[in-house]
């Protein structure tokens, strides 16, 4: 631990003792979320893995247990120590009273309890008193050094007397105290005595009794020599006792040692016999208890050793003041130090002067002979100060200490008066008063016994304590309390009660809330009493209040009359007037029968007696307990049998007179409503169990909603309803409402049965049996497995090889399956299974052992190799010395683009390489890197890693090899399903799983419904041995998203009955349902059907649901649409009867069939194999774009006509969202305008467009199978020309529309017709009931009664469509009742929109629906500070790049990249119009905020009038616009920055460059003489500099006129540099020609240009001896010794060759080919290469700012065609009439953007040069994945009569260059 840091509180230093001194810390904590004085300081070490000094291995951190304060934290502190381990515990002094019967037992532990007295400025010291008769060791501290040397103490002597020692402090009476330095770590070393430590750490004790005294006797085994002193006295304590060596009984005596009084030693035993005999000539020893004297003993030695190391002194009893003190003050409370101050400042002259103040360290035990020791003999008075608040005697227990020890001593006769004073608050102004008034009491002739000093009350400001409080989360079960009971909730132990002064601790328990429960109930019955008497007489006015209170006294018993009859009782009393009403209606609550209700937390399960709800039930009151359980699943204790809870349930049960329920809110809402109902219905006592997991009080719902799915789902916390009246109804009395459990339970009960029987005979498989049933299954399951596999194999020739894989995508157990095919082909006995399949235990037996592995989430290993990983990782006993191993592993090395986090990349497989090498395993072959991003992905690897596996192996040169059958795809699937049909009603059948094969989960999307399993527990099903927990999600077809009330009533029906209790309204317009298991999943479907709806084609590549915008402002022209949307729905909807063979036909309902058994059906849109990949149609209706028109494969935007009706549509084709990470080769594209179509003959060309997407689609690639690559491959004028010839006619030209907004307009609307619109804020369309939104139920009861419509929109949120306004006054105040009428969110809240994600959608990289409002709550004080709380700013969030949520159109968006990490992109354009494009890449919550944070604040500030957060960002230049789909991952410098960050580096590196020029001119000054071509390139470096600085800049704010001026500087600096370049290169290569020659004799002509000063500079040595040529010869030369074989001689400028080898004259050529060139050459070649890229990047990046203020000056127009698609481009940026335009600049501008104006502003269709300069120099040449679909593929699909009747032609006027 790092001791650089001082320490400034007691808590600090305590618990840096406490860490290092113990295996394990208790930190109670008055909450999980809520630190104590220790707490926060425990968790940051321990999380930093800081090693404790006597932990298990010398460098391993104590473990640290977080425990609350009411949940009987001391419980489980006896059973650790017993089993050998050193136990702290540091706690507030508020456990300690209902601790004691713990605190018995731990005294005779070496527990160490730091208590922090609470409450802190004025505790109770009462807490301490109350237990001093425990048997434990108390020690005191006052300051903050003391804090730390008695923690010191404390453990020290704890380990050497085997006791138990409390070490308690005042936190607030070291406030002012110094900071001190950090402990001595030699010095705590000593004191522990490690040594010793170890020993008794080495035996544990395992036995428990249920009792407080357990018998365990902390004792002594001595020498007894000192036996012959008996006689004699007791004998002084022996001060070299320094300690035990073991805590076991057992020990043996010792019998070294020479102490006088004996050697002596510590031990641990259950009784006190003697070890040793009398009669033998040994030393007998005797085993003894432990005694008051060795305690001091020992305590003194370790204060002698801090004393000796520190000269910190301390002593039992602490005296200080003048050793002749007539008056004493012996102080326990927290003021000493207040008084010993006041007592040091005081005068000569005042009364307190000269007083003496005493304090006791050493509190227990009590050493009365040492306190006589400490007190001067002059001291005759002594006031004893006592700040206990609870007393129980008239005396206070100090005094009485203090008297016993004075009184019967050796001063009897002549002892002190001592004079007792209750001690109150004393602050630093009152304490010389206080001191005052004590004197002149104490040196009275009669003083006052007991007298109170200070302020009993404590101070009048605040103390600081927690407080007892409801966590916020647990408030879920208190609101469904409140909506179910309303006014007559009466919760008797309310923390907020008015109970009277008795503190909350009291008042909330069950025992208060019980008695206050039964006299409110005696009240109540006298109450009644006296109405019925009142109603008898004529006390009343009129007899009308009379005759209703006898109404109302008739069915008091009955809730439902009772509280009906109230209501009017009250009113006819209040308008009476007489007194006798008056005398009622002050307790008028009493009218009312009240659903009482004692609510707890599980902190009452731990004593049921002592917490009262035992006496509860036992008394058979109608008392109704609301139980709240808080521990997590994940956290459960079950290993520590000492902390498990009692059942309270099965308690209850067993009396047979109360109602039991076990219920959790986040699992069944609608459960908790039934439980609380029946409860409260009981006539008796009620036991509610509601679970509420958590691990802080602060945690966010989906943490606890994690953790109760897996709870319920694994048996944990079962739901169920128990009443024991039922029985009379002939109904059951239990009733399991946990719907997975069930079959399991059933399972489990007959196993449970006959295991029960089978111990009973076999009693020895006892505990085999008691293992983990699930660690049984899997155990079985992998030995059957790797069994009847092994069995298959024998016989067969060839050496064995086993692949195990870990795969999250399929891709790892794909490929290990194929190697498993090839290495059976080789003649190998291949074996592949998951890891997490594989007995590891079999791994050591293995030969040859090949492991495949992806990457998941950050680094980790896929979820079926996690629990192999976990295994292997932490094994230490595994030796795989006799196995050879390969590893190959698959991930994407751009996936982690920050150098931080690139670790990740292959973590699992490179982490699994380097572990099984450390097992002693020898590689086949290095670890292979798959890498997504090479030309095949991780193929590419691959392809180079098994040619090494096989030679390795020796099967390399195999002969005769067959040929691989192709990969199953997705196209074969759909051809062999016969129409869609497949083994889906097999699948049904089979009961053994609840899974459906691969191949029918493919064919089901078809059908509308996916195959999912619940992501939270499959980790945790997992380790059970249970499946994942299979179910299935549900979408409906419901084109333009309209439903009738009946419709949704039958829809939330289907929820209830099928699903999981919820809706999902989705971006598609329509519902969806999850969790419905497989065994349901037909009645759901027939469910819908008849509600006149389908499933049918709602998934898979088919045309799905067809959207259409919602709001029906203009009701006859939404109207004419919406036919045309349900018309287009109808047209391409798949014609097979597949659909109604599986899910409606009864089993009546036979299908006819034809000759051959088979049967006959037919697709004519679609054909056999029906499309490439998805196809969705939507359809907008200006000025709203709410269904994200440019995002689909087809957009349709409505014209009117000049009556107000539909006219026709401008179609828009090709836009898509998918998008896979890091592939460059998929990105989301907006749509391309193709013209305008009538309104009669828009599904045609809908159908046409669906046609050449079905025969030009790609079908081998089904990443590059949509729409939009198709246009893309093609071109759009191809693909439109196509459609035109398939539809018979060319699109006319788009007529205008305009988008205002893609968001909805929520609240009321009225059409044109009179009728009322509502639009609901649906959060992510999650339709649920939750405790704080009734949100299900209230749109139930609204569709019960409502006569319109229900509309689903494109962004999740739903309206209530059709309300006139005759019922518009009742459906405001059913929304209001329901709080379905709030829409007043902020503007982010509500254009937000998000997918599912997890836990259910198996493509999920990160949490999506059940964290973006999180997210946004968290902006939203920003936003509101910022005023931008009700601006719009469209967010979406989606868990993996699918784009569900349509995100790439947002205006900020996250896409999951790992769990916790998202890709965010910005700049999407408001109207939908625009992509957005990536800006930070893998970033986690903290960056988010630390980004959008300021980001908000400076739009707020410097957005422009009107201005979208879109627009903004791409305007002050964070970003750039996506201009086109294909430009979406351009525009980065080498796929790392953005083109901005690159251009400023590349401007940088410039500048740097320039300077240069500064350093050559300098050099004049020396006398340097240069050449002219050397000076005038210093002269314009310096030049170049200037204009370079005053450029740069600009860059950042994205100046168009200064980036374009950049960028033609820096091509004319390139072009300049290189004619510099070139002129310094002929010179250069000129004098090394000449300096050649001259060494061999040649006549060197004249210098070139600059030669003179190169000629001068280039030697190797200093001028004087020039030598510029060395030779290397390998043989000595003339009179050089011999034996050298090489000699390296230098040779001068000019002079005579040595070898004198024929001239040659000096050239041009001839220097630019000697071979000491061509480095030089190669080297200035490539940084060319370098500069020329350079170029283009800041080319792109100038350009990019052009086209963004191209792009903003003319959005308006943005809304007639697509971005993108625009044939004319925008104006010049530098036309006269722009702000950019004028003066010099504008001419300047206009200049510079004329030569080249098709790349600065003109069309750009192909994006080539943008695409270039982020990518690479060379494209690589299209894949196989990305070639076309083939001409075999045609031809088949023509032969089904789908496809085209031949090749296609391009058409007319297509120019085709020759490919010469």
């Amino acid at each position: 631990m790092a001791n650089e840091d001082r320490i400034s509180t007691p808590g600090e230093a305590v618990a840096r003792i406490a860490y290092l001194s113990s295996d394990i810390v208790l930190s109670v904590q008055p909450a999980q979320s809520a630190d104590s004085n220790f707490s926060s300081l425990f968790h940051a070490w321990s999380s930093q893995k800081h090693p404790g000094l006597i932990s298990k291995s010398n460098r391993s951190p104590p473990e640290i247990r977080a425990i609350r304060h009411n949940v009987d934290p001391l419980l489980s502190v006896c059973d650790l120590a017993k089993a050998g381990r050193l136990v702290s515990v540091t706690t507030p002094s508020t456990i300690l009273l209902s601790s004691i019967p713990h605190l018995y037992q731990i005294a005779q532990h070496p527990v160490v309890l730091h208590v922090a007295l609470h409450p802190s400025g004025y505790p109770d010291y009462s807490d301490i008193t109350s237990i001093r008769q425990t048997g434990l060791t108390f020690l005191q501290s006052e300051s903050l050094q003391e804090a730390q040397d008695m923690a010191l103490t404390a453990h020290a002597l704890a380990i050497k007397s085997g006791k138990g020692v409390v070490h308690f402090f005042d936190a607030s009476t070291s406030s002012n105290d110094q900071s001190i330095d950090p402990e001595d770590l030699d010095l705590l070393r000593r004191a522990l005595g490690l040594d010793s430590v170890r020993l008794s750490k080495t035996s544990a004790s395992t036995s428990s009794i249920l009792y407080a005294d357990d018998g365990k006797v902390a004792t002594i085994v001595e020498s007894d020599l000192s036996a012959s002193q008996a006689s004699d006295g007791p004998s002084a304590p022996d001060k070299s006792l320094t300690g035990p060596t073991k805590l076991d009984a057992t020990a043996r005596p010792s019998t070294t040692g020479t102490s006088s009084s004996g050697s002596s030693r510590r031990d641990s035993s259950l009784d006190s016999r003697q070890t040793g005999s009398s009669a033998t000539s040994i030393n007998p020893t005797i085993t003894r208890p432990v005694t008051s004297d060795d305690i001091f003993t020992m305590v003194t030695n370790i204060w002698d050793l801090v004393e000796s190391t520190t000269s910190r002194a301390y002593s039992p009893f602490q005296y200080s003041g003048p050793s002749n003190a007539v008056a004493a003050i012996f102080i326990f409370g927290s003021d000493a130090g207040l008084f010993g101050e006041a007592i040091d400042s005081a005068k000569s002259t005042d009364e307190f002067a000269g007083t003496g103040i005493i304090t006791a360290r050493l509190y227990r035990p009590w050493l009365g002979r040492l306190l006589l020791e400490a007190l001067p003999a002059s001291i005759r008075k002594i006031a004893v100060l006592e700040q206990i608040r609870r007393k129980t005697t008239r005396w206070g227990p100090v005094l009485l200490d203090v008297l016993t020890s004075l009184k019967s001593g050796p001063m009897v006769g002549s002892s002190p008066t001592i004079v007792g004073h209750q001690l109150g608050y004393i602050s630093p102004a009152t304490v010389w008063q206080a001191l005052r008034g004590i004197l002149q009491n104490l040196m009275s002739d009669s003083p006052i016994q007991n007298l109170e000093v200070g302020n009993a009350d404590g101070p009048s400001a605040a103390i600081t304590e927690y407080e007892l409080e409801q966590p916020k989360i647990e408030t879920a079960y208190m609101k469904i309390l409140s909506q179910l009971f309303g006014e007559r909730l009466y919760i008797a132990n309310a923390l907020d009660a008015d109970t009277a002064g008795i503190p909350a601790k009291i008042s909330s328990t069950p025992e208060f809330g019980f008695g206050s429960l039964m006299a409110r109930q005696e009240h109540r019955e006298r109450f009644l009493a006296e109405a019925k008497d009142t109603a008898r007489g004529h006390a009343f006015t009129t007899d009308t209040p009379r005759d209703w209170i006898s109404k109302w006294a008739m069915g008091h018993k009955d809730p439902k009359t009772v509280n009906v009859l109230a209501s009017e009782v009250i009113a006819r009393l209040e308008t009476d007037g007489s007194a006798s009403a008056s005398r009622l209606l002050k307790n008028k609550s009493f009218f009312y029968q009240e659903s009482q209700w004692l609510v707890g937390s599980d902190a009452w399960a731990y004593d049921l007696g002592n917490s009262g709800v035992h006496h509860v039930i036992a008394s058979g009151a109608n008392v109704n307990m609301l139980i709240i359980d808080s521990q997590p699943y994940s956290e459960r204790a079950a290993g520590e049998a000492s902390r498990r809870k009692k059942d309270i349930g099965l308690y209850a049960m067993n009396f047979g007179n109360a109602y039991v329920a076990s219920v959790a809110v986040y699992s069944s809402y609608t459960q908790v409503l039934q439980a609380m109902l029946e409860a409260e219905q009981f006539d008796g006592p009620s036991v509610v169990l509601a679970y509420l997991p958590y691990n802080k009080e602060d945690d966010s719902p989906l943490t606890v909603l994690q953790e109760t799915k897996k709870a319920v789902d694994l048996g944990y916390w079962p739901l169920y309803r128990w009443n024991p009246q039922n029985e009379e109804k002939g109904e059951p009395n239990f009733n399991l409402d946990s719907e997975r459990v069930k079959q399991e339970l059933q399972e489990f009960l007959r196993r449970d049965n006959h295991l029960s029987q089978l111990v009973k005979r076999h009693p020895e498989f006892a505990a085999n049996l008691s293992q983990s049933y699930g660690s049984e299954v899997r155990t079985l399951q992998k030995r059957k497995a790797r069994d009847a596999y092994n069995k298959l194999l024998e016989g067969l020739y060839g050496a064995p090889m086993t692949v195990l894989y870990a795969s999250d995508n399929g891709n790892a157990e794909s490929l290990a399956k194929r190697l498993g095919n090839r290495g059976k082909a080789r003649g190998l006995k291949s074996t592949v299974m998951a890891m997490d399949d594989y007995p590891l235990e079999d791994l050591p037996k293995e030969e040859n052992v090949v492991f495949l592995t992806s990457t998941a989430g950050q680094g980790e290993f896929p979820q079926n190799g996690r629990g192999f990983w976990e295994a292997i990782k932490d094994s230490t006993d595994l030796d795989l010395s006799s196995i050879n191993f390969a590893v190959f592993a698959l991930g994407d090395s751009h996936y982690w683009p920050r150098k931080e986090d690139r670790i990740y990349y292959n973590k699992p497989g490179k982490d699994l390489d380097v572990r099984l090498a450390a097992l002693n395993g020898s590689r086949l072959t290095d670890v292979g890197l798959g890498d997504d991003q090479d030309p095949d992905s991780y193929q590419t690897g691959y392809a180079e890693w098994e040619p090494k596996l096989w030679q390795k192996l020796g099967v390399d040169n195999v002969e005769g090899l067959p040929d691989e059958p192709p990969p199953i795809t997705n196209e074969d699937i759909k051809i062999e399903s016969n129409y869609l049909r497949g083994t889906i009603a097999e699948g049904l059948e089979d009961q053994s799983t609840g899974a459906i094969s691969a191949a029918d989960q493919q064919l089901t999307k078809f059908h509308g419904t996916y195959m999912q399993d619940d992501r939270d527990l499959r980790d945790e099903r997992k380790a059970q041995g249970l499946e994942p927990a299979y179910s299935f999600m549900i979408r409906c077809r419901l084109p333009g998203g309209v439903a009738t009330a009946s419709q949704w009533l039958q829809m939330d029906s289907i929820s209830s009955s099928y699903g999981n209790e919820t809706m999902k309204l989705t971006t598609r317009q329509t519902f969806q349902f999850h969790g419905v298991i497989k065994g349901k999943l037909r009645h759901a479907m027939r469910g819908i059907n008849k509600s006149l709806m389908t499933t049918i084609a709602a998934c898979g590549d088919v045309n799905r649901n067809v959207m259409c915008s919602s709001l029906p402002e203009k009701s006859r022209f939404h109207r004419d649409v919406h036919a045309v949307s349900k018309r287009i729905s109808d047209h391409l909807l798949p014609s097979t009867t597949a659909y109604h063979e599986i899910w409606l036909k009864d089993d009546d309902d036979k299908k006819t069939q034809v000759a051959g058994d088979a049967i006959v059906d037919h697709e004519p849109l679609y054909g056999p194999t029906y499309l490439p990949r998805k196809f969705k149609i939507t359809i907008a209706i200006p000025p709203h774009n709410d269904t994200d028109v440019y995002a689909h494969d087809v957009g349709l935007i409505a014209i009117k006509d000049g009556k107000g009706r539909l006219e026709g549509f401008n179609v828009l084709a090709g836009g898509g969202m998918g998008v896979t990470h890091n592939n460059k080769k998929t990105y989301p594209r907006t749509g391309s305008m193709f013209g305008y179509v009538s309104a009669d003959k828009v599904h045609l060309a809908c159908e046409k467009i669906m046609f050449v997407q079905r025969d030009h689609g790609d079908r081998k690639n089904r990443k590059h199978a949509r729409l939009k690559y198709t246009i893309d491959d093609m071109g759009v004028d191809v693909f439109k020309g196509k459609v035109e010839e398939l539809l018979g006619e060319k699109f006319a030209d788009p007529l205008p529309f305009h988008f205002e907004s893609n968001i909805d307009t929520f609240g009321w609307q009225k059409d044109e017709n009179g009728l009322n619109h509502f639009t609901f804020f649906i959060e992510n369309g999650r339709v649920e009931d939750t405790a704080e939104f009734p949100m299900r139920t209230g749109l139930r009861e609204i569709a019960h009664v409502h006569k319109g419509e229900f509309r689903l929109t494109g962004n999740q949120h739903l309206i209530l469509s059709g309300v006139s306004d005759e019922d518009l006054p009742k459906m405001k105040e059913m929304l209001k009742k329901y709080k379905l009428d709030n829409v007043q969110f902020s503007g982010l809240r509500l254009s937000s929109s998000a997918c599912v994600a997890f836990p259910t959608c198996g493509l999920a990289m990160a949490e999506s629906e059940r964290y973006l409002p999180e997210l946004i709550t968290k902006l939203e004080a920003t936003l509101e500070a910022n005023g931008l709380g009700q601006d719009s700013i469209v967010m979406r969030m989606t868990g993996c790049p699918n784009g569900c949520a349509r995100p790439w159109l947002a205006e900020v968006a996250f896409v999951g990249k790992a769990y916790g990490a998202y890709n965010m992109y910005l700049g999407g354009g408001y109207h939908g119009q625009r992509l957005n494009k990536l800006y930070r890449s893998s970033i986690q919550e903290e960056e988010i905020l630390e980004i959008m944070k300021p980001l908000l604040k400076r739009y707020a500030i410097e957005r422009n009038e009107g201005e979208r957060f879109g627009d903004f960002v791409i305007r002050i230049g964070m970003i750039k616009p996506t201009t086109e789909g294909k430009t979406f991952h351009d525009d980065t410098f080498l796929y790392l920055m953005s083109l901005r960050t690159g251009t400023s580096l590349i401007t940088l590196t410039l500048l740097l460059n320039k300077l240069s020029g500064i350093y050559g001119l300098l050099a004049l000054l020396t006398g340097l003489q240069l050449s002219s071509l050397q000076l005038s390139m210093y002269i314009y470096s310096v030049l170049a500099l200037i204009v370079t600085s005053l450029l740069a800049p600009h860059i950042r704010t994205g100046s168009p006129f200064h980036c374009l001026a950049l960028a033609w500087f820096y091509i004319l600096d390139s072009l300049i540099n290189a004619l510099y370049t070139a002129a310094f290169a002929v010179a250069w290569f000129l004098v090394v020609s000449q300096h050649h020659s001259a060494a061999k004799g040649d006549k060197p002509p004249g210098q070139a240009t600059g030669g003179q000063t190169i000629d001068d500079t280039a030697g190797f040595t200093s001028p004087e001896y020039n030598v510029s040529h060395v030779d290397v010869v390998a043989q000595p030369a003339a009179g050089l010794t011999k034996g050298e074989e090489a000699v390296a001689i230098g040779r001068p400028a000019s002079g005579a060759s040595v070898s004198g080898s024929t001239p040659n004259g000096p050239s041009l050529g001839h220097g630019v080919l000697m071979p000491e060139s061509v480095p030089s050459i190669a080297i200035i070649a490539g940084l060319w290469l370098i500069r020329v890229y350079f170029i283009f990047v800041v080319m792109a990046y100038a350009r990019s700012v052009l086209r963004s203020n191209m792009f903003n000056s003319s959005r308006a127009n943005l809304h007639l065609t697509v971005p993108g698609d625009q044939k004319t481009g925008a104006p010049n940026p530098f036309a006269a009439s722009t702000p950019e335009g004028s003066g010099w600049r504008g001419q300047l501008g206009r200049i510079m953007v004329s030569i080249g104006r098709g790349y600065w502003i003109g069309d750009d269709e192909d994006g080539s040069w943008a695409r270039g300069v982020g990518g690479k120099f060379l494209r690589s040449k299209r894949g196989a994945e990305d070639a076309g679909p083939g001409v075999g593929e045609r031809e088949r699909r023509r032969r089904s009569g789908t496809g085209p009747s031949s090749r296609p032609v391009p058409p007319e006027g297509l120019r085709v260059q020759d490919p010469r």
